[in-house]
């Protein structure tokens, strides 16, 4: 099983691409791990929110295969602790024969045909974070997972 995360967007700021990197490299030792930042929508002005969140899906759509295992990262989706997100993780990767493609959307979510071909929906927390800082936040957490299912001491109770 190959995971890979979808993103609206590029990670501009330098402290979060730093740390990005980071876990993007520490994954590498768990599983195989891709990372897609996908353009901004440019000349925005004259569209719509929802004309914005139907061009993102179009582009978002094109880049996952009938076959991938869809996840929004949504804040409507369900919350997990670290340890039960671990195992819900090592149980589909046992289970599922597809691959597991995370999506974090742009500033307005997911156009409705996204939100109709995602297979799960996962919400990091009730509070709001900046869309650049759910990637290394997501990639942390995706990490931590990996952590937790091979009994490394990485999470601490």
């Amino acid at each position: 099983m190959r995971f890979r995360l979808v993103t609206v967007g590029k990670t501009v700021e330098k402290y979060l691409q730093g740390g990005v990197d980071t876990y993007i490299d520490r994954l590498s030792h768990y599983a195989s791990f891709e990372m897609m930042e996908l353009p901004d929508i440019r000349q925005t002005s004259s569209l719509s929110r929802e004309q914005i969140r139907d061009r993102e899906g179009e582009m978002i759509l094109k880049n996952v295969k009938t076959s991938d295992y869809l996840i929004l990262l949504d804040e409507r989706g369900k919350m997990l602790s670290s340890k039960d997100w671990a195992r819900d993780l090592e149980h589909k990767a046992s289970h599922l024969s597809r691959d597991m493609v995370f999506v974090i959307g742009g500033p307005y979510g997911f156009s409705g045909a996204v939100y109709e071909r995602a297979d799960e929906k996962l919400s990091l927390s009730q509070m709001t974070f900046s869309h650049q800082m759910v990637r290394l936040i997501f990639l942390e957490q995706l990490y931590r997972a990996f952590t937790i299912i091979k009994g490394e001491p990485y999470h601490h109770e």
